[in-house]
């Protein structure tokens, strides 16, 4: 049976990016991001739930985010989701995180995350959902609006 593990989230930064470098040269990041869900419970009345996910950046990708996210940031993180199982004190622990693999800074909580900003893709593969032409080539900066929410009222044409 075939398998397809991918995660795209839309979320405020909890904290600033931690940049480290392995012996390699590599760069990699932690950040963690918020991503709000909201709908309406049994009475009817709107209700939020956050969730709070850790990720961590890559390359190119986590010296971008190093260099201009900031805690409150609105960013765009795609990914894929990878299971940390380690040890400690004679216990066993895992954890659930997101290899992000594409970052889309979408704008500072100050600017209300009106301002779109630049994507980074750190991809070797030129991923295209779908067909069509796909500028998302490694390497490029790119504007990449994202499509507008439909309401409840609206009709939805398929």
């Amino acid at each position: 049976m075939a398998s397809f593990n991918r995660v795209i989230l839309v979320g405020n930064m909890t904290r600033d990016p931690e940049l480290r470098y392995i012996p390699s040269g590599m760069a990699v990041s932690d950040i963690g991001l918020a991503v709000n869900d909201r709908r309406k419970d049994q009475n009817g009345n709107w209700t939020e739930e956050t969730t709070f996910v850790d990720i961590t950046l890559w390359g190119r990708n986590a010296e971008v985010a190093a260099e201009y996210a900031r805690k409150g940031v609105q960013v765009l993180i795609e990914g894929r989701l990878k299971l940390d199982s380690w040890e400690t004190d004679g216990q066993k622990r895992s954890k659930l995180k997101v290899v992000g693999e594409r970052l889309v800074l979408l704008g500072s909580r100050s600017s209300g995350g009106e301002g779109m900003s630049s994507s980074y893709n750190n991809s070797a593969r030129n991923t295209n959902y779908g067909g069509g032409n796909n500028n998302y080539n490694a390497g490029s900066y790119e504007e990449a609006p994202l499509p507008p929410e439909a309401s409840a009222g609206d009709d939805i044409p398929f």
